[in-house]
């Protein structure tokens, strides 16, 4: 394999200092409770979203376990066959660490679908779009799942900002744009592509948490896509940035976001379906996000209990309306 271009290198080593930042106990406990489900199989947890933000341990804490193979991660062939099929499989767990109750959605990955999910070939944003932000990595298993690791969250990167600029306004061919602006743009475009809707202060948000690290993956990135030719040119200015497209491939590029939105919503809604038989024990999390949206705390009858997925539609459906319960944020 060639070596990396500097720019590349330079990304690279911009992911592998986040992904060797510390956390905080809860969620490095977690972690290891997570990758102890699926013993010999992970090269590694991945740690990201809201809560790694906000640094807190309150709300469902967000993972993804990149494995092996889905065959030698379940004892259930049904289970590898949903995960191949449409992945991340997405598990609840809660458990008791030091007096607290902490909450985890996680999804399940293998190391080929992760790696055709961060590639600039990618049909649709779901696993690219959640490892361009700020990812930290637990359980690693060796240097060489460590390399993966940070090869592809670094094409994650490359993917979102060369898929993302393609949908930006032009004049006579030419892009100008602040990072700031791009950055914004392409979390509410791919927030949108799985109905996710979040208010604009919340991506604003996600920019601000940390706009030096954004402007710097960016500006590298946008660099490698112009080695790459994927985009004509790639011009720094004291304020903005001035790419030049081709004007077939940036064509194609805005074709290929139409017709990618209602196949990724429809993929949502087979991972959410998905999500019913793999979460487990699910009720508890659905009472739990229910009272923190409402306020109100709901009790469900024994018979509702035992067989929540034949009577407990009164409390799922509104639920899925209000499109609350995400299925890997």
């Amino acid at each position: 394999m060639p070596a990396p271009s500097e720019d590349l290198a330079a990304l690279r080593q911009i992911v592998a200092r986040e992904l060797r930042e510390p956390i905080r106990p809860g969620p490095a406990w977690l972690a290891q409770q997570i990758a102890s489900r699926h013993p010999e199989a992970v090269l590694g947890v991945l740690f990201y979203g809201s809560c790694l933000r906000a640094e807190t341990d309150e709300g469902v804490l967000d993972f993804w376990v990149v494995v092996d193979r889905y065959r030698s991660t379940y004892g259930n062939p049904l289970l590898a066959l949903a995960n191949a099929i449409a992945p991340p499989n997405v598990f609840y767990l809660e458990c008791e660490h030091e007096g607290r109750t902490l909450r985890t959605k996680y999804g399940v990955i293998s190391r080929r679908d992760f790696a055709r999910g961060t590639a600039l070939s990618a049909w649709h944003p779901y696993v690219w779009a959640r490892f361009a932000q700020p990812v930290r990595a637990l359980c690693v298993r060796d240097e060489d799942a460590r390399t993966f690791l940070e090869g592809r969250i670094a094409e994650a990167v490359v993917t979102m900002v060369g898929r993302l600029v393609m949908l930006l306004p032009e004049r006579n061919g030419v892009l100008r744009f602040s990072l700031a602006a791009f950055w914004q743009e392409a979390f509410r475009r791919t927030y949108d592509s799985e109905r996710r809707p979040e208010a604009e202060e919340s991506i604003l948000s996600l920019y601000r948490a940390d706009p030096e690290r954004y402007d710097a993956v960016g500006y590298l990135a946008l660099r490698e896509l112009a080695r790459r030719g994927h985009l004509r040119a790639a011009t720094e200015h004291p304020r903005s940035f001035e790419v030049e497209l081709a004007p077939r491939r940036r064509a194609l590029g805005r074709l290929r976001w139409r017709l990618m939105r209602p196949f990724a919503r429809t993929l949502g809604l087979v991972r959410l379906f998905k999500t019913a038989f793999t979460f487990g024990d699910w009720v508890p999390y659905v009472l739990w996000k229910l009272e923190r949206h409402t306020g109100r705390r709901i009790e469900l009858t024994e018979r509702q209990r035992r067989h929540p997925l034949v009577y407990g539609w009164p409390v799922i459906l509104p639920l899925i309306r209000r499109r609350s319960l995400r299925d890997g944020d």
